[in-house]
């Protein structure tokens, strides 16, 4: 690859990843906002939106695996493997919790809902630390992996409500749900 061609590729690079970071926000304000709002957040005109994501669909979909991957890097940063499993899933939940403007954007579209009901194999590491977590005792083996993989969502759920409607802060949010993932889940 040639200087121009590399330099080319790291600007679409950065040019789609600002379009995606900008889609992140507007929609999360307003999942019904136009793609000329993207393209003003991010700095690009309309038409550049429109290259990159010719329509509203492909722009949804590739935001959607934008987020799996980010979720891979939370889970990857997690250290799933150091720790007792229940000090790992703590960190997981701190990892997650970083996400929330996104995944909150991503799990309310319904369009979306299918591409992250397959057992991914982020998800499938989880499930795994959990049955890590039941076997070191850290995690009550009277909740299923899904149970308790449940719960960390609902749990993340809450923390991004609460934080996002300012009746607490992002800090408290985070502290609340450690304190009530680790209560629920010691044996």
């Amino acid at each position: 690859m040639d200087v121009h061609t590399a330099a080319e590729t790291g600007t679409r690079a950065r040019t789609r990843r600002a379009i995606l970071d900008a889609a992140v926000t507007v929609l999360t304000a307003d999942p019904t906002a136009p793609l000329a709002d993207v393209a003003t957040a991010a700095g690009v005109g309309r038409t550049t939106v429109h290259r990159y994501f010719p329509e509203r669909a492909e722009l949804l979909t590739a935001l959607s695996r934008h987020v799996q991957d980010q979720v891979v890097e939370a889970t990857y940063r997690a250290r799933l493997g150091e720790n007792t499993a229940a000090q790992a899933l703590a960190r997981l939940c701190q990892e997650y919790f970083d996400l929330g403007a996104v995944l909150t954007l991503v799990f309310n579209d319904p369009a979306q809902s299918e591409v992250w009901d397959e057992c991914s194999p982020t998800d499938l590491a989880v499930l795994d630390l959990i049955g890590r977590g039941h076997s070191d005792g850290t995690i009550d083996p009277g909740f299923s992996p899904a149970w308790v993989r449940d719960l960390l969502w609902a749990l993340l759920y809450t923390a991004w409500q609460q934080s996002t409607t300012d009746q607490v802060s992002r800090h408290d949010a985070l502290d609340a749900c450690l304190r009530a993932l680790r209560k629920l889940i010691t044996p």
